[in-house]
C-alpha cells in the first residue's frame, strides 16, 4: 500500500518540461551544476554571518559573540522540526521531477508551504519567546551573555517565516534540478542582510545601534522581504516549481503525510544533533573559562567551520537531488555513482580549508576582534583540530544527502544520534569524571563524533537498502 497522496484527474496540469540533464548527462557535470551555486550561497551566507560576528565582537566585545553563537544553537534547535517538512518535500519533488510529474512536485510545495506557516506561527513563535530565558539559563549563559542573547534570540523566533520560506523554496528548486535561482535569492538576501546589519548593530544617522539584536533585525527583514517575492513568484509562475491552481487553503492530509514520513526523521536527526550541540554548550559552559571557551567555540565552530559545513550541505543537497531524480527515473547505479562523485568533491574542499585552518588560525580569529590572549589561545587549539574533523564531517554530509535524497531519512537519525550525542557528550562526562574538563578535550570528542559519523554514513549507504525505499510513482496520475 503506497503513502503516496493521489491527484483528481480533473486538477492535472500539462507535465512541465524539466532538466534532464541530471538523469541523462555526465554525473560529475550535473553534481557540479547543482552543487556550485549552492556552495556560493552557502559560503557567501557563512561570510554574512561572519560579518555580524566581526562588527558585533568590535562593537559589543566577545560576549556579543558568545550571544550570537549560543543563541543561534537554541534557534537552530527550535526550527529544525519545521525544517524537517522541507527534507520530506525534497525527496518528493526530486522523485515526482525524475519521473516527469509536475503537478505531483508542485502540490508537495504547497502543502509544505502551508504546514510550515501553521507550525512557525502556531508553534515557533509563542514557544521561541516564552522559553528563551529558561533556555539561556540551561546552557549556563553568564549574565552578561544572556542579556545580549535574549533579545536577539526572541526577534528570531517571532519573526522567522521569512527564514523558512528561503529554505523551502531553495529546497523545492534544487530538487526540482534549478540550482542557480536559490543561488541569485540567497546572495540578494545576503547583501541586504549585510546592509542591513551595518546600519543596526552600529547604528548611523538618526537610527540607535541595536548591537546584538540589530543582527537579528536584519537577518529576519532581509529574509522577510525575500520571502515575499518568492510567494509572489510560486503564485505567479515562472519557476521549475509552482503553486497549483484553484486548491484554495485546505490541507490535503495525504501529502502531508507523506511530507511527515521522509521529513520527521529528518527533523527528529536536526533536533538531535542540536540538542547535542547545546549539551555541549553547557559542557563548555562549566568549564573554568566559559565565556572565553563559549566565545572561541562560536566563532571558530560556529563561523570559521560553517566555511567546511556550507560548502558540504551544498554538496548533501546535490547528491540528494541527484541520487532522489536518477531513482525516481529507474537509474538506481547512476545515483550510487553520483553521490560518490560528490563525496569527492567534499573531501577535496574540507582539504582546502582545512590547511587555513592548521596555518592561519589566529589571522582568521583576528577578524573578529579575538585579541585577548586566553580566548586566542582556545580558538587556535579548536581550528587546528577542525582542520582534520573537517575532513570527515564533509564526506559523511555527501553520504547523507544520498541517504536522504533516496528516501531513507531514518538511518542519518540514528547515526546522528551515536556520533554526534553518545560519542561526542559520553566522551566529555567520562573524562570529567576522572579528571578536570578541558577545552581541548572537549575539541577532541567532536572530532571523534564527526570520524563515528563519516564511518556510519558511507557503511551505511554502500549496504544499498535505499535502493527499494518506494514513493509510489506507479499511483501518481498520468498528465492530462
Amino acid at each position: 500500500m503506497s503513502d503516496a497522496p493521489t491527484i483528481p484527474e480533473a486538477t492535472l496540469a500539462p507535465t512541465r518540461t524539466f532538466d534532464r540533464s541530471i538523469v541523462e548527462g555526465p554525473l560529475e557535470a550535473a553534481v557540479w551544476k547543482l552543487a556550485w551555486p549552492a556552495m556560493l550561497t552557502n559560503i557567501i551566507g557563512g561570510l554574512q554571518g561572519i560579518v555580524d560576528h566581526a562588527m558585533v565582537g568590535h562593537y559589543v566585545g566577545f560576549e556579543g559573540n558568545a550571544a550570537i553563537g549560543v543563541a543561534n544553537q537554541i534557534f537552530i534547535v527550535v526550527i529544525v522540526f519545521i525544517m524537517s517538512l522541507f527534507t520530506g518535500m525534497s525527496v518528493l519533488v526530486a522523485r515526482f521531477v525524475g519521473a516527469g510529474d509536475s503537478l505531483s512536485a508542485d502540490r508537495s510545495v504547497y502543502q509544505a508551504f502551508l504546514t510550515a506557516v501553521a507550525l512557525a506561527l502556531g508553534v515557533l513563535a509563542p514557544v521561541g519567546y516564552f522559553l528563551s530565558p529558561t533556555l539561556l539559563e540551561f546552557v549556563n549563559a553568564t549574565p552578561a551573555v544572556q542579556a545580549q542573547a535574549l533579545p536577539y534570540l526572541r526577534i528570531m523566533s517571532l519573526f522567522s517565516i521569512g527564514m523558512l520560506l528561503f529554505f523551502m523554496l531553495s529546497g523545492a528548486l534544487r530538487s526540482a534540478g534549478d540550482a542557480r535561482t536559490p543561488m541569485y535569492l540567497g546572495i540578494g538576501m545576503t547583501l541586504l542582510n549585510v546592509v542591513l546589519n551595518v546600519v543596526l548593530i552600529s547604528g548611523m544617522g538618526p537610527i540607535p545601534a541595536f548591537g546584538t539584536a540589530g543582527a537579528a533585525m536584519g537577518t529576519v527583514i532581509a529574509s522577510g522581504l525575500l520571502g515575499i517575492y518568492g510567494l509572489w513568484k510560486l503564485w505567479h509562475g515562472g519557476w521549475v516549481v509552482e503553486f497549483p491552481r484553484g486548491m484554495g487553503y485546505r490541507p490535503d492530509w495525504g501529502i502531508i503525510k507523506a511530507l511527515f514520513r521522509f521529513g520527521l526523521p529528518s527533523g527528529i536527526q536536526g533536533i538531535a544533533m542540536n540538542v547535542g550541540g547545546v549539551l555541549m554548550l553547557s559542557i563548555i559552559g562549566s568549564l573554568a573559562a566559559s565565556a572565553a571557551s563559549q566565545a572561541a567555540f562560536a566563532v571558530s565552530y560556529g563561523q570559521l567551520f560553517s566555511l567546511v559545513t556550507w560548502t558540504s550541505v551544498g554538496l548533501m543537497g546535490a547528491a540528494a537531488a541527484v541520487a532522489g531524480q536518477n531513482l525516481g527515473a529507474g537509474h538506481p547505479e547512476r545515483a550510487d555513482a553520483g553521490v560518490h562523485v560528490a563525496a569527492r568533491f567534499a573531501v577535496t574542499g574540507a582539504i582546502a580549508l582545512g590547511l587555513m585552518f592548521f596555518f592561519l588560525p589566529r589571522q582568521l580569529l583576528g577578524l573578529f576582534g579575538m585579541d585577548q590572549p586566553q580566548v586566542v589561545e582556545i580558538g587556535v587549539q579548536l581550528l587546528r583540530v577542525l582542520s582534520v574533523s573537517g575532513l570527515f564531517i564533509a564526506t559523511a554530509l555527501a553520504y547523507t544527502g544520498g541517504l536522504q535524497g533516496t528516501g531513507d531519512t531514518k538511518s542519518p537519525l540514528y547515526i546522528s544520534i551515536v556520533s554526534q550525542i553518545v560519542i561526542p557528550l559520553g566522551l566529555c562526562y567520562t573524562v570529567r569524571a576522572f579528571t578536570t574538563l578541558e577545552p581541548l578535550h572537549v575539541w577532541i570528542a567532536i572530532l571523534c563524533g564527526h570520524m563515528t559519523r563519516y564511518a556510519l554514513s558511507a557503511w551505511r549507504f554502500r549496504q544499498g537498502k535505499w535502493r527499494t525505499i518506494a514513493v509510489a510513482i506507479a499511483d501518481a496520475p498520468e498528465p492530462a
